[in-house]
């Protein structure tokens, strides 16, 4: 296929690439580990406790306070705030189940552990299990709970901990981002309908020739969820407060491999334990220190602040970010991938008009 008309610019190469981050939306596959995934009765029980105060100890917070859903269930904080202001920015859970490691730093290598993580931490939900089990015993949830799981009263305080986060995590499966003004394009251009591809703007195109060229953006940006879903060091500072550091990838993995909750321990409901390769077999460097999870571009216009400190406002501040960008704070022991852009105020605009076609998704 060649780019027949003026109205689509993209050369054969550029489209080859373009059909590489599609086709959108996935097909579901059920989670191995969780064995109510894909439930109805699961999505509606983490539904209800997802927007209900009882997973936080005193009750005073719910997922949704940092997941937002009106913020594609990300925070509009620079950095989230439990019963302190935390170190880091809470990420969009959109799309969140395609994700391989969980966290901005990969802590977890499986959606309903990381559920885990806000309700059992002193810093923000401050559960413990057996208080979380108190907790849902005295809630308007506990004939949901039992009906889908068994006598609460006959499990122990643990088991009850999982089940919850296997509950959150069915419904966290259901919050997809939908096709946008990328993928008709993107699936025009596969079906060879150039009349239906030159419907998207010149701007976009142009746009997009840089995030799959010069700005080298999909090396990381890649795939249908425009994300590679690994651990790269975008030149953001991690001192917090100039006084501590975030270690990132290398505290995420310390993190990992302490958890009991992996997909290669016994809370996974896979025997075939399939997805337990990765956590086997990663081994943490030097290089991971500093290192964060590269978000989805997917439904990104509508989740800012961006980076794992909230410290670019919006995505004209990410632009500016890599078209200036500090070679001196990369690892020096890391990848040479970044450079500065260098773009003019119109190539700016062309590529923040493309990020934007990855977030006009209607309903």
């Amino acid at each position: 296929m060649s780019a027949a008309t003026a109205e689509v610019i993209l050369s054969d190469n550029e489209i080859a690439l373009t059909l590489s981050h599609g086709p959108w939306p996935p097909a579901f596959v059920a989670d191995p580990s969780n064995r109510v995934s894909g439930l109805p009765a699961a999505i509606k029980l983490g539904k209800g406790l997802f927007f209900n105060p009882v997973l936080s100890r005193d009750g005073s917070m719910s997922c949704s306070d940092c997941h937002d859903p009106s913020h594609g269930f990300a925070d509009p904080k620079a950095r989230s705030v439990g019963k302190v202001i935390l170190d880091r920015n809470a990420l969009s859970l959109t799309n969140v189940r395609g994700h391989r490691w969980f966290g901005w730093a990969g802590g977890n290598d499986n959606l309903w552990a990381q559920s885990l993580v806000p309700i059992l931490n002193p810093d923000e939900m401050n559960h413990d299990d057996e208080s979380l089990k108190t907790a849902i015993a005295k809630s308007t949830w506990i004939q949901d709970y039992e009906a889908l799981f068994g006598p609460l009263s006959e499990q122990a305080a643990t088991d009850v901990s999982v089940n919850i986060a296997k509950s959150l995590a069915a419904y966290q499966e259901t919050l997809e981002t939908g096709p946008t003004s990328f993928d008709r394009f993107r699936n025009a251009m596969e079906r060879g309908d150039i009349a239906a591809a030159a419907h998207y703007p010149l701007a976009a195109q142009r746009g997009l020739q840089i995030f799959l060229g010069r700005g080298n953006c999909a090396f990381c940006h890649s795939g249908p969820a425009f994300t590679n879903r690994e651990f790269h060091d975008a030149g953001v500072p991690y001192f917090i407060n100039q006084t501590r550091v975030d270690t990132g990838r290398y505290g995420g993995l310390e993190a990992l491999f302490a958890s009991p909750f992996t997909l290669a321990g016994s809370y996974s409901d896979d025997r075939e334990k399939s997805g337990a390769w990765a956590v086997r077999q990663v081994q943490p460097l030097h290089s991971d220190f500093g290192t964060f999870r590269v978000p989805s571009l997917r439904g990104t216009a509508r989740t800012a602040p961006y980076m794992h400190n909230g410290s670019l406002a919006d995505l004209q501040a990410v632009v500016d970010h890599y078209n200036t960008i500090d070679l001196e704070r990369l690892h020096t022991d890391g990848e040479a991938i970044l450079t500065p852009l260098a773009l003019s105020k119109r190539e700016s605009s062309d590529l923040l008009k493309f990020l934007r076609t990855l977030s006009d998704d209607e309903g």
